[in-house]
């Protein structure tokens, strides 16, 4: 299988939203590792557009804390430090509190019918990466059940630091990880379905925990 060897060249030039939707999709599709150089002369050549609209991208992405710029060093895609993680792991805790309250609360059938769908492609996946976006489809969809417009602002704000933890924790050890993600996932969404807010609160709960001992270098 052949490794990738750059984001996919923009259809619109000029465009930097497009252009940042791109390098983001490279950096989500690992072309671009954490603590990778992002040179804006690169860049542009490979998506077909000049070096303005790659600057502004950058600084898109380094507002949804994707990227980081450094005077010495350039544009690094984001390494995510132990504080990095802590503070992530200890903000999701707070927001998936909420979410789960409100979806056990008032989540519709059809809410929570998106929740099961995408636990079953989860079961398809083909692949760590795909997997990864999975995972994090299913709490876009998670915070869509809520019903709280602030809450999944919220999410949305934090969803590309979160997709890069991901990232990382798959760049750190992958076993088990095809077979243990949709089992899980099953129990969260089961515990949804059938309203147990206390199941639900431990199993989330379970899920991130696991995660974040991966980064920490901690054993279950």
């Amino acid at each position: 299988m052949s490794s990738p060897s750059g984001p996919a060249p923009a259809r619109r030039r000029g465009l930097a939203e497009e252009v940042a939707d791109r390098i983001r999709d490279a950096i989500f599709d690992g072309v671009y590792a954490p603590g990778g150089q992002l040179r804006e002369v690169e860049l542009a050549e490979a998506l077909g557009v000049s070096r303005g609209p790659v600057r502004e991208a950058l600084l898109r992405l380094e507002r949804e804390g994707l990227v980081r710029s450094e005077w010495h060093r350039g544009t690094t895609v984001t390494a995510l430090s132990g504080e990095d993680v802590a503070e992530l792991d200890s903000l999701r805790a707070a927001l998936d509190h909420l979410a789960v309250g409100l979806v056990v609360a008032r989540a519709s059938a059809e809410a929570l019918t998106a929740i099961d769908a995408v636990v079953r492609r989860m079961e398809r996946a083909a692949g760590e990466h795909e997997m990864v976006r999975c995972d994090l489809e299913f709490h876009d969809a998670v915070y869509g059940a809520a019903g709280h417009r602030r809450l999944r602002e919220a999410w949305q704000a934090i969803r590309s630091q979160v997709h890069l933890f991901l990232l990382t924790r798959i760049g750190v050890a992958t076993d088990g990880y095809l077979a243990g993600i949709p089992a899980e996932h099953r129990e969260l969404a089961a515990a949804l379905r059938a309203r147990d807010g206390e199941t639900a609160l431990a199993l989330f709960a379970e899920h991130r925990r696991h995660a974040f001992e991966v980064l920490s270098g901690r054993t279950t």
